[in-house]
């Protein structure tokens, strides 16, 4: 009996150490950025008009090396403005369409959920209101709780997502009994309690190499939900929500390094949040290849201004 008060008390203290650590800011790469908006342009007509830095020449001007794409994590990534992604992201490129699993968390705009509520509320008149008002609280959940990530099938260019629970949906799924599920890695302090967890694959979309709508100088792998009811398994309560009849989502993604990905959210065409997409397994297997200068397989159009990544 001894015995087993001590292994629950150390496993309260290991808990409660890793919640700790968790607690702890990620330390942030040095990495060089433009500024937010171009002092050479001006609107004569519009005085309060920003313009933002041109990307081309911020590639050219403050390149990202591989050193500092690999300094990048799932932990850090969170510790930049929303500007400071933004200017991330127009220096990254496509890389390889994912394939697998992939863990994934959302990075809010401004770092505060509360901003994700007005940004759908506008969404929601341009389309007429045709998803009601209360599913915005739903979709609020799906992101900052349930949602644990993405998996690729490079072969069939389909994706789903992986949602850990079922109980904030209630009435909104059709057949929950005929969803798949799969076993993936829980992150956080829980993984070291209970390391993979049951998630259920909802919401499909298509996968194709396409133009970015922040960049369009190159492409991005775009995860496309406009059309999921033609893909097997959708069941049209809850995944239209995501559809061409609910909140018209369209994602895009970049690689940083081999495993990571940082992407961008949109809905009806208007940006609403950050989100990256790991597996730990393919960083480790490609990075020590990447930090040396290995190719990086190419599967969309790089553009025609040449991506400048120095080794060092």
């Amino acid at each position: 009996m001894k015995f087993w008060g001590v292994a629950v008390a150390l496993i309260a203290i290991g808990a409660i150490a890793l919640f700790a650590i968790q607690r702890i800011p990620a330390q942030r790469p040095d990495i060089a950025f433009g500024p937010t908006a171009d002092p050479e342009l001006a609107d004569p007509d519009n005085r309060l008009r920003v313009y933002p830095y041109d990307l081309a020449r911020l590639e050219q001007e403050f390149p990202l090396t591989r050193a500092q794409m690999l300094q990048l994590t799932p932990g850090n990534l969170k510790s930049f403005t929303q500007d400071e992604l933004d200017q991330i992201y127009g220096r990254l490129s496509a890389g390889p369409i994912p394939d697998g699993p992939f863990q994934g968390s959302l990075i809010f705009p401004r770092g505060g959920a509360q901003n994700l509520v007005p940004r759908l509320q506008e969404v929601l008149g341009g389309i007429g209101g045709k998803i009601a008002a209360e599913k915005i609280e739903t979709v609020e959940k799906v992101g900052e709780v349930l949602w644990k990530g993405k998996s690729f099938n490079r072969e069939t260019k389909v994706l789903r997502n992986f949602i850990e629970d079922l109980a904030v949906f209630g009435p909104l799924i059709d057949d929950p009994g005929a969803l798949e599920t799969a076993v993936v890695p829980r992150g956080g302090w829980l993984g070291w309690l209970r390391p993979t967890t049951t998630v259920r694959l909802m919401f499909p979309a298509k996968i194709y190499c396409g133009q970015s709508l922040m960049d369009g100088r190159r492409e991005s792998v775009i995860i496309d939900y406009a059309y999921a009811d033609e893909l097997p398994g959708y069941q049209a309560n809850p995944d239209a929500l995501a559809g061409r009849n609910g909140l018209r989502v369209r994602d895009e993604i970049r690689m940083i390094r081999p495993g990571l990905y940082l992407g961008r959210a949109y809905t009806n065409r208007i940006f609403l949040l950050n989100f990256f997409l790991y597996n730990e397994e393919i960083a480790n297997a490609g990075a020590e290849a990447y930090g040396t200068g290995s190719p990086v397989t190419e599967e969309c159009w790089v553009g025609e201004q040449l991506r400048q990544t120095l080794l060092q």
